[in-house]
């Protein structure tokens, strides 16, 4: 008697590569059993010889010891998503910027939006709606190099509150020579909430959702701010 060779399968799950036993590969109980019954119903004119034993002994160790490795990942990976989502759960109450060109209007209040220059330069702002139209044009002029606040007041071209929903912005920054200028955007805000979406954490700032890797400042929420 005889028993099949075990060979373990991998399939991959949330990054994690995780062991499984297939319908048709035996688990470890049913190895054993069979182990037993082999040797309680062998031939005594014909015995399992010593290395074959050995050989199956072996075999069933491994397995053992991949079913150990299994349950071992599994913990580590419950550990590290539990530390993850504590970390995440941190951020709410907190004051977060992050790069990013989107602003939420919403009861006629926005979000506070803001870009660096790399050099000085002349500056014009376009203001988009969802739908990629233009809104709102800024000329804040001549900016020397840091950081400025976003100067928008709700108000599309013609002097109307534009209507509540999210919005992007983009630069038009150039030099005294017509070179544009290099620049980043960001978007500041309070974290009220955290919600995943296919395995990913997002920080909800009012209704609009950012990724922890895309914070460059996290600060202490000030109330009435």
């Amino acid at each position: 008697m005889s028993i099949a060779a075990l060979g373990p399968t991998y399939i991959s799950e949330d990054e994690t590569t995780r062991y499984t036993s297939p319908k048709d590969v035996l688990g470890r109980d049913q190895f054993l059993t069979l182990l037993v019954a082999q040797l309680q119903h062998q031939d005594p004119l014909n015995p399992l010889e010593s290395t074959e034993f050995t050989a199956q002994l072996a075999q069933f160790s491994s397995l053992e010891q991949l079913f150990s490795i299994n349950e071992n990942l599994m913990n580590i990976q419950e550990g590290i998503r539990s530390q993850e989502y504590g970390d995440i759960l941190g951020y709410i109450g907190k004051t977060v910027k992050t790069t990013d060109n989107t602003i939420q209007v919403s009861n006629g209040t926005m979000e506070s939006g803001s870009y660096t220059l790399e050099d000085r330069a002349d500056v014009a702002v376009f203001i988009y709606d969802s739908d990629g139209m233009e809104v709102r044009r800024l000329y804040p002029g001549w900016q020397d190099p840091g950081e400025h606040a976003l100067a928008w007041d709700g108000k599309d071209n013609t002097g109307d509150k534009v209507a509540d929903g999210t919005y992007t912005f983009e630069i038009e920054a150039r030099n005294e020579r017509g070179a544009i200028v290099p620049y980043s955007t960001y978007l500041t805000g309070e974290v009220t909430g955290v919600t995943y979406q296919g395995g990913i954490p997002y920080l909800m700032i009012g209704d609009q959702l950012v990724t922890p890797e895309n914070i460059v400042e996290v600060t202490k929420t000030v109330a009435g701010q």
